[in-house]
């Protein structure tokens, strides 16, 4: 029985979610990260934490959907905040449940 590919169907969701969200991924790499889930630069490379495909996808989504909406909006302020709900709804929830994690681990 061959295993699930997590990272790829990780990968192929954060090219959905760049698709949508009209961004240009020029380099996209799932990776061993100490202190976050993610991170992304001005350059158009994102890099996720390999634990990340692990999870639920809709923690997934709230990583990608965090990092792709920085391509446009450096912060986390009110427009920031407001492209969240648009696009994920209720995403404090997740951002809880992976602040919750990443301290038990």
């Amino acid at each position: 029985m061959k295993p699930i590919d997590h990272k790829g169907e990780f990968k192929q969701r954060v090219r959905q979610w760049a698709d949508k969200l009209d961004v240009k991924v020029v380099w996209l790499g799932v990776r061993p990260m100490r202190n976050k889930w993610a991170s992304c630069s001005t350059a158009g490379h994102l890099n996720f934490s390999d634990e990340l495909p692990d999870l639920r996808p809709e923690l997934w989504d709230y990583v990608i959907v965090h990092e792709l909406l920085h391509f446009s909006v450096p912060n986390h302020g009110k427009l920031w905040k407001s492209l969240m709900h648009a696009h994920l709804g209720e995403y404090e929830a997740y951002e809880c449940e992976l602040k919750k994690m990443a301290h038990n681990m």
